[in-house]
């Protein structure tokens, strides 16, 4: 990569340390914004540095806003007494894709995870459980991974709000829509063979 001026090279290497961004598409997208307009070049280095002046994160979910309480905290038209656990806030963008929520999140930041010295006061555990002892929650649904860790912490979670007057639900697992059996994990189809459910 010596060919390229000292610049370039700088930019390729920033790059290629973004997720999912190796060598070659580091290069082709230097090389892009090189020959790009300066107009384009300006409002993306504008993006980048309003993200990070900006973006914080909301003061109930603890999702990722840019003002005190996200839009969907902030939404009259939300079921407030239903609050959705999920790790990142990449969770909760899914969620809100699929239509399938109407109600508020708590995003936890994390999983629990002993084994990298994760544990229940490095995620936002203790801002949960505040939340529901302040009242008006009347269902946590917990949609953690079906990893090991997103298993331990959806059962701390439950044990810690079992004190509670409210409903603690998990998300079903299993089969996904088209899928062929063969070829999904034994994991997968032993959830999906606990969570089935009378069809009449």
């Amino acid at each position: 990569m010596n060919h390229y001026p000292a610049s370039i090279r700088q930019l390729i290497k920033l790059m290629a340390r973004l997720p999912g961004i190796g060598e070659k598409t580091a290069e082709r997208l230097a090389l892009h914004l090189l020959y790009a307009s300066d107009p384009l070049v300006e409002e993306l280095a504008r993006s980048i540095l309003e993200v990070k002046q900006k973006v914080r994160l909301c003061a109930r979910c603890f999702s990722l806003s840019d003002a005190e309480l996200c839009g969907i905290c902030s939404n009259p038209a939300r079921d407030a007494s239903s609050v959705c656990v999920v790790e990142q806030p990449g969770d909760l963008a899914a969620l809100e894709k699929s239509g399938a929520f109407r109600g508020g999140y708590h995003v936890l930041s994390g999983v629990l995870s002993p084994m990298n010295g994760v544990g229940p006061d490095d995620i936002r555990i203790r801002e949960l459980v505040a939340r529901v002892a302040a009242g008006g929650v009347r269902e946590v649904i917990l949609a953690t991974g079906t990893s090991v860790e997103g298993e331990a912490t959806a059962a701390f979670i439950a044990g810690r709000l079992a004190a509670f007057p409210v409903t603690v639900t998990r998300i079903a697992s299993g089969v996904p829509v088209g899928g062929d059996l063969k070829y999904v994990d034994q994991v997968t189809l032993r959830k999906a063979m606990e969570a089935r459910r009378a069809l009449a």
